[in-house]
């Protein structure tokens, strides 16, 4: 449904636009028009995990850059994996939020073909998150706090990647992560699939957009592993569990931040002072614990993770 509607937002966008580049506009029919927005806007509600899915990959759903620069101040991008190489699908630096310095990581997707092509699609390789662990270590080392934002397709699955130690790459994120002595806070903002998306996300609070998705893997993966048809990902959203919702519920996610109706790319603007808010909220919770206190506090987090959605697995 939502995807039949927002293909026709866009149309009405378009139209709306071509009426006001004429030298006479017509008011009465951008009403009209407007209109027609706002109650089409206003169907995007009670969304089923299909929808989500659509809604989480939107294209102009907002990306990291976009983030780090509505959020953040006194950004400095840092890159390279320490061992020669850089991966673009992995954005990270240091920058200031409330005058604290921070360490904010996350996956990078584009804009258009050529950014995505530049940055794999947000799929990064062994070295993205040998980078990605860099970063934290040195946060871990000065005492700044770590924000991660999550949205990949999963970890890049190619025969390179392997060679290069993308699997160990990712268990040793997770070994390290769970016992990083400075507060760790990861924000899904989009799709978080795989192990690609828990590199960077074992923390002391996870957070979900309302319209994002968090899984094992994706839908169409899903599919076809259990049917052998992955025309059947529709079905297999239902299934895995994947929506914030479903989510909170089995206590895998700390809090659902809420977007605007039909979704974050309709409104970036109040969703960057929204995330805004949950980060200063959680840091000011977390800057009241000591630092083996913060290891445990993860550690413990996910050990306790419901077994009712482990079973899922």
């Amino acid at each position: 449904m939502v995807k039949e509607i927002d293909a026709r937002i866009n149309e009405i966008d378009k139209e709306i636009e071509d009426i006001k580049s004429k030298e006479v506009v017509d008011e009465a029919q951008i009403y009209v028009l407007k209109r027609e927005r706002h109650d089409l806007v206003k169907m995007c509600k009670n969304l089923d995990p299909h929808d989500k899915v659509f809604l989480a990959r939107h294209k102009k759903r907002p990306k990291i850059t976009e983030y780090i620069d509505a959020i953040f101040d006194d950004f400095f991008e840092q890159k390279g994996d320490a061992l020669g190489k850089e991966d673009g699908s992995i954005f990270g630096g240091i920058a200031t939020f409330d005058g604290m310095p921070v360490t904010v990581i996350g996956h990078r997707k584009g804009n258009d073909l050529a950014e995505n092509l530049a940055c794999n699609f947000g799929m990064p390789g062994p070295e993205g998150y040998r980078k990605a662990l860099r970063l934290m270590k040195q946060a871990e080392k000065f005492g700044r706090p770590i924000i991660t934002f999550i949205d990949t397709p999963g970890a890049y699955p190619g025969i390179e990647a392997e060679t290069n130690g993308q699997s160990q790459a990712i268990a040793t994120n997770l070994a390290k992560m769970s016992a990083l002595k400075v507060p760790v806070i990861a924000i899904v903002t989009g799709e978080g699939s795989s192990g690609g998306a828990l590199a960077i996300g074992v923390a002391n609070s996870v957070l979900m957009l309302e319209n994002a998705v968090y899984s094992i893997l994706s839908p169409e993966g899903y599919a076809t592993i259990l049917w052998k048809d992955s025309t059947r990902s529709d079905e297999a959203c239902s299934m895995m569990k994947l929506t914030a919702q479903d989510l909170k519920d089995f206590h895998v996610i700390d809090e659902i931040i809420p977007e605007p109706i039909g979704g974050a790319h309709l409104n970036p603007k109040l969703v960057y002072k929204v995330v805004e808010k949950y980060i200063r909220r959680e840091l000011a919770k977390y800057s009241k614990m000591g630092p083996d206190e913060l290891a445990k506090h993860r550690y413990k987090k996910f050990r306790t993770i419901d077994s009712d959605y482990l079973n899922l697995l």
